[in-house]
């Protein structure tokens, strides 16, 4: 009986909890989850400083402008000012140079002009506060700054610099070990014998897993030997946190790797038919004194990655400790039919994409869809989620999941702006600082 995908993943998703935390230098925490939620310890900015190169003034001795100044002097970034601001004078000043005391504006230097020694023209009146960053702009203290559960991206890891912490706590990040099994592999690059294939499943999990973020242990391939199996299942399940194998899951099968994992598992491991294509059939488990999670993916190549991007991948996140678990699911519009057969079974077709020019998302077939055929799978930037019956025409719209975003296709700024254009992007004028 086939079991329907959100109920299989339910299954697999469901009992799992993020890893321990661990505390980590920032420069090692981007992407990591944060593990408890981090408070201010003072205003950031925690002086009022200057946002711009110009002069430091009060805003009331511009009210008639333009008017002439006197030049007290100048503070530069990271210099104390010496010299106060009395009326009917200003500072020169630097960007993030501290304002003198008297000072309550600031007029950017392309609104001035020279007036004689010691003395600078103010083109137009300022108003109290013009460019000046006061204490707290950014972060009260006190003020939570990142929650528990939110993703350090490079910003944040900022964020967290400008408050003085060099060290944050974050969720673990799983050890997932991988391994191929069977007599019929082969890394041979010379010509294969009859009955032997290359091993190609190995080197795309851990390629994927290493993108996705999470640490990989490369545990080879393994031969059929029962023992071997069983002692390479027992120590790994002692050094991982999820392992991952591919082949010997379909109805029937009875090889090796199946029978030891229903051994060592203490006959807990699951053997799904899921009500898709590809990635049909299905294993999960737990195994060892941590009960750490198994996944037993088909062997086709094709179906092997379409299973981790519904199942291992999902629950390796969860371990990690994300809240969205999924890639993003976007939709798009078929440039072209997507045939099927009807069978009871979801499919997820291997697709190319682009950002069209409408800013819509075109869809049109990778290649080959066959379980087997790996080319296609390389080709994709998603899979089109295709329900049971004879397909989708052309121009039908379609739901995709995104598994290589970074790839896809379409017109980005240069393209659609020019270069030279950027700086006035949005803004109706000139550049802005």
């Amino acid at each position: 009986m086939l079991l329907p995908l959100a109920e299989a993943r339910e299954r697999v998703l469901g009992p799992l909890e993020p890893l321990p935390t661990e505390r980590l230098p920032l420069a090692d925490a981007r992407g990591r989850v944060l593990g408890a939620e981090v408070v201010a310890p003072s205003d950031v900015p925690s002086f009022p400083n200057s946002a711009m190169d110009g002069y430091a003034l009060r805003a009331e001795d511009t009210t008639e402008a333009p008017v002439v100044l006197e030049v007290l002097g100048t503070v530069l970034a990271g210099q104390a000012p010496n010299v106060p601001v009395t009326p009917g004078g200003a500072v020169r000043i630097m960007t993030g140079a501290p304002l003198p005391a008297g000072a309550d504006a600031v007029c950017m230097v392309e609104l001035t002009e020279p007036a004689g020694p010691d003395r600078v023209r103010i083109a137009q009146a300022v108003p109290p506060g013009e460019h000046v960053r006061w204490p707290g702009d950014d972060l009260r203290a006190g003020q939570v700054v990142l929650r528990a559960g939110e993703v350090l991206n490079p910003a944040s890891l900022g964020v967290l610099a400008s408050i003085g912490v060099r060290e944050v706590e974050v969720v673990r990040r799983p050890l997932v070990g991988v391994w191929s099994t069977g007599d019929e592999l082969s890394e041979d690059p010379g010509p294969l014998a009859v009955g032997r294939i290359r091993d190609s499943n190995r080197p795309a999990l851990l390629a994927r897993l290493a993108a996705d973020g999470f640490a990989t242990l490369d545990l080879g391939i393994l031969r059929d030997d029962e023992a071997v199996v069983a002692r390479a299942l027992r120590e790994a399940a002692e050094r991982c946190d999820a392992l991952v194998t591919s082949g010997g899951v379909s109805v029937g099968d009875r090889d090796v790797v199946r029978l030891v994992l229903d051994e060592v598992s203490g006959g807990e491991m699951a053997w799904m038919q899921v009500a898709i294509k590809p990635a049909k059939p299905f294993g999960f488990g737990r195994l060892g004194s941590r009960r750490i999670p198994l996944f037993g993916l088909p062997g086709n190549p094709v179906s092997s990655l379409v299973s981790y991007e519904l199942f291992v991948r999902p629950a390796l996140r969860r371990l990690a400790g994300h809240a969205r678990v999924d890639r993003p699911v976007l939709a798009g519009v078929t440039e072209e039919p997507l045939p099927r057969r009807p069978d009871g079974k979801v499919h997820f077709l291997r697709v190319a994409c682009r950002i069209r020019e409408d800013g819509t998302l075109g869809v049109r077939s990778a290649g080959g869809q066959a379980s087997h055929q790996l080319h296609g799978m390389a080709a994709a930037q998603g899979l089109a989620v295709v329900p049971d019956g004879t397909g989708l025409p052309a121009g039908a719209p379609v739901s995709v999941l995104l598994v290589e975003a970074d790839d896809l296709p379409g017109p980005g700024l240069t393209e659609s702006l020019g270069v030279a254009d950027l700086a006035s992007a949005g803004s109706g004028g000139g550049p802005r600082r």
